[in-house]
């Protein structure tokens, strides 16, 4: 798809999921990140590992298939023509697709699977202080909730409708960095930035006032995002049924501000799963620590007896 603007009939339900077209670059990513990971899960089981299906399943069938929906569906041959159908896929792009990739755990597939060489580098990487930088739990939140900001009140915004090049640039930028946020506390993978449960809690639940405010803020700007673009469209063979383009605005703020904090309390919910889990985990191991010493305890001292 050129980030061009195309003559384009109405925008239904029914064209999101049937006027699909092929992007090459994420089309392309999508098949080789996608397949090395297949091509993991099948060397673990050819060397009679057990791999989670649920891990595979989210890898591939959501994360993957969550970005490939958003690139190439025909919600992608609309980001261009509505900033609310734009929103919609950057929440998919910058919360649904890290999401769902973290849960694949995919670095933990990668060491266990990789030759000798490539797994060394893998760990240099993990290691280095680049990594440890990029991953601070402060900085990822800093870069996350201030993307969004720069995006839609810079040029940013209306490079990325003008140019493909950019738009291509701006969709892996979105992953990338919800993946920095959300990677490191999932807490799946051994990546730098993994921090205690109840600061993972406490970040998630710093990224909501944030979306709710972004999206109140787009929702209530008197001024049009890429105005010149936009008007631009409304002059043009779309024009008989594009919508208000501040109407329009009005819809992608909404969007922006329910999913964001939808999305943030389902993940708010499984992270508190988790660290319940993690905690009866615990407890059950220092039960049996404590049992351990009991029976130590009561067999050293029958044996006192006995001598």
């Amino acid at each position: 798809m050129s980030a061009a603007a195309e003559n384009l009939p109405e925008l239904t339900l029914g064209r999101v999921f049937t006027d699909w077209g092929i992007d090459p670059v994420p089309f392309v990513i999508t098949v080789w990140v996608a397949g090395l990971y297949l091509l993991g899960v099948r060397a673990m089981r050819r060397r009679g590992d057990r791999w989670p299906v649920g891990r595979t399943v989210a890898f591939v069938a959501v994360g993957m298939g969550a970005f490939l929906f958003a690139t190439a569906s025909g919600l992608a041959r609309y980001d261009t023509t509505l900033l609310s159908a734009h929103m919609v896929q950057h929440m998919i792009l910058s919360m649904v697709v890290p999401l769902a990739l973290a849960l694949g755990a995919p670095v933990t597939l990668a060491l266990r699977t990789l030759p000798r060489r490539p797994r060394r580098w893998l760990l240099a990487v993990l290691h280095s202080r680049f990594a440890t930088v990029l991953s601070f739990a402060p900085l990822a939140f800093t870069l996350y909730v201030v993307s969004p900001w720069a995006l839609y009140f810079s040029p940013w915004y209306e490079a990325s409708l003008r140019s493909a090049y950019v738009h291509e640039v701006m969709h892996v930028h979105l992953v990338l960095v919800g993946s920095l946020f959300f990677w490191p506390l999932m807490g799946l993978d051994p990546v730098p930035g993994r921090v205690s449960w109840p600061f993972r809690l406490l970040l998630v639940m710093l990224t909501l006032p944030f979306h709710a405010f972004l999206g109140v803020t787009i929702m209530g700007q008197s001024t049009l995002i890429a105005g010149d673009w936009y008007r631009g469209l409304r002059e043009g063979p779309m024009a008989s049924w594009l919508p208000d383009a501040m109407a329009d605005q009005h819809l992608a703020g909404g969007i922006l501000w329910a999913a964001g904090d939808l999305i943030g309390v389902l993940f708010f919910g499984v992270l508190f799963t988790q660290w319940v889990r993690s905690s009866m985990a615990e407890a059950r191991r220092e039960d049996r620590r404590l049992d351990l010493l009991d029976a130590r305890a009561g067999a050293d001292s029958a044996r006192s007896r006995d001598g």
